[in-house]
């Protein structure tokens, strides 16, 4: 087994005592990269990472991150190197300036050796409709089977074992979905928590940074870099940083866990529902209280239009700066309308065009009241029984999605309980803003699929703990496909 296929703690280990060099990963990385045929990379940079990895010459004992290899989804900002967006609209756009995450991962001391796709504009959840084409998923070789979206790439790149970490970004389960579809860990911390300074906004009040890893223990490790105070993000939040990793190891006896009844029973596939059980089961000998609680049915039925409407309008404001002038190709026009139409007309793909076109109509002064403020306040009461379910719960518990890795050609009925409510509940994170981890479960079939743990805000250090002990229990940690396991539930 290469170095490459460790886990984060062993590879930081051969890098302390010198049986590999932050170069030697790097060109492996670099090499595994060019050979993948999912189609998850926007950019490669070859030179930058191997000349940066190369000037890595003496081992920080206790930087964990020190030499690690890592690519970031390409809706970050990147000093020098292309950043599109995977949009046509953003071609050829190269920043001049890097994103804070990025920053923060270059101090200490992680090469960076491109960007990811993603689904155009970071809109959409099937890894189809970003400007390179369809990121497929590497645990099918057939390449008949998606990732998920729209951090299809990163996800792509940390499950084929070419990086043991990933940056994506997790506006309604972007990273949390395609985790679940990949057997990785995927984190998005509260909101707030990590400064979104250089991240193209989609829905700002829904985006995150957040990410892919391999164990729970790798994902503790990058929210202690990555947390914090950030004077160019108003957002980010003032609370101390924890030491995410100090408590993973700790007993959970006490801790109480909710499970949304509706969510469970609308779940058809009875092999998920059978290894969820066994996992409560595991989770009951650790000392954990679980009990089932009640949602109301219509406000779970509402997430995906309430995601929608906000998303939607969100981003046709955030996006207007993509007009043709200010930013993205120039196509001439005889007047400012026609420029931007024709700038976007050739630059956007026909989903986000009927995003915006929904957006715009949602935010028209005379549908505001009925679409735009109705789904605000609709909101609000589904973070209220959140909110509700967590004072007397430390978490809620549920599969992360309803089945495997889907086919590109199966079509889903898209007003069916399933759909609605166990496809899509994981946006009750964003909508609260809560902490969120996705980790593996079982396999079915050669297919991962993953269990979600959410917690209250701010409470990473604990979401950690809980999530370290089913990792414990699962026996799916450090998971690719190069690295196959079978698990324990």
């Amino acid at each position: 087994m290469s170095y490459l296929d460790s886990s984060l703690k062993e590879l930081h280990e051969a890098l302390v005592e010198k049986k590999v060099t932050p170069l030697e990963l790097t060109e492996e990385a670099l090499k595994r990269a060019h050979e993948n045929k999912d189609n998850a990379f926007e950019y490669i940079d070859d030179e930058g990472a191997k000349a940066f990895a190369a000037s890595l010459t003496e081992p920080e004992k206790d930087n964990p991150l020190w030499g690690i290899p890592y690519f970031s989804k390409d809706n970050y900002s990147t000093k020098g190197i292309p950043s599109t967006a995977s949009s046509n609209i953003l071609n050829g756009y190269i920043p001049v300036y890097d994103a804070t995450v990025i920053t923060k991962l270059r101090e200490a001391k992680a090469v960076l050796l491109g960007k990811t796709t993603l689904d155009e504009l970071a809109m959409g959840g099937t890894g189809t409709t970003g400007h390179l084409g369809t990121t497929y998923n590497p645990w099918d070789p057939s390449h008949k089977r998606g990732i998920g979206g729209s951090s299809c790439g990163s996800a792509a790149a940390v499950a084929a074992s070419i990086v043991p970490f990933s940056l994506g970004s997790d506006t309604g389960d972007s990273v949390r979905k395609p985790a679940s579809l990949a057997g990785l860990v995927g984190m998005k911390p509260t909101w707030g928590r990590i400064s979104r300074y250089g991240l193209f906004p989609f829905a700002p009040s829904l985006d995150h940074v957040a990410y892919f890893s391999r164990d729970v223990y790798s994902s503790a490790v990058l929210l202690d870099v990555l947390s914090g105070r950030d004077l160019n993000d108003s957002t980010s939040s003032t609370k101390p940083v924890d030491r995410y990793e100090e408590d993973l190891d700790k007993p959970v006896a006490g801790m109480k866990i909710a499970i949304i009844k509706e969510i469970i029973d609308s779940i058809s596939d009875e092999e998920i529902k059978k290894h969820f059980e066994k996992s409560i089961e595991a989770a009951k000998e650790q000392g954990i209280a679980v009990d089932f609680v009640s949602f109301d049915k219509k406000l779970l039925e509402s997430i995906y239009a309430t995601y929608m409407v906000i998303s939607c309008a969100e981003a046709t404001s955030n996006d207007a700066n993509l007009d043709g002038i200010k930013f993205g190709p120039y196509h001439g026009g005889k007047s400012y309308q026609e420029v931007m139409f024709n700038a976007r007309d050739k630059g956007f793909s026909e989903l986000i065009k009927r995003r915006f076109v929904i957006g715009s109509y949602c935010l028209m002064r005379e549908n505001q009241e009925e679409l735009f403020l109705r789904a605000q306040r609709n909101r609000a009461k589904i973070v209220a029984k959140v909110n509700e379910i967590l004072r007397d719960y430390d978490f809620i518990y549920l599969p992360a999605a309803p089945t495997v890795a889907p086919l590109f050609e199966s079509v889903s009925d898209k007003l069916s309980d399933e759909y609605l409510m166990a496809d899509n509940h994981l946006a009750l994170g964003n909508f609260a803003g809560l902490p969120s981890i996705t980790l593996p479960l079982f396999f079915k079939e050669g297919l991962p699929v993953g269990i979600n743990i959410m917690g209250r805000a701010f409470e990473e250090k604990k979401l950690f703990q809980i999530a370290a002990a089913f990792e414990r229990a699962s026996g799916l940690a450090n998971v690719s496909i190069l690295n196959k396991k079978e698990g324990n539930l």
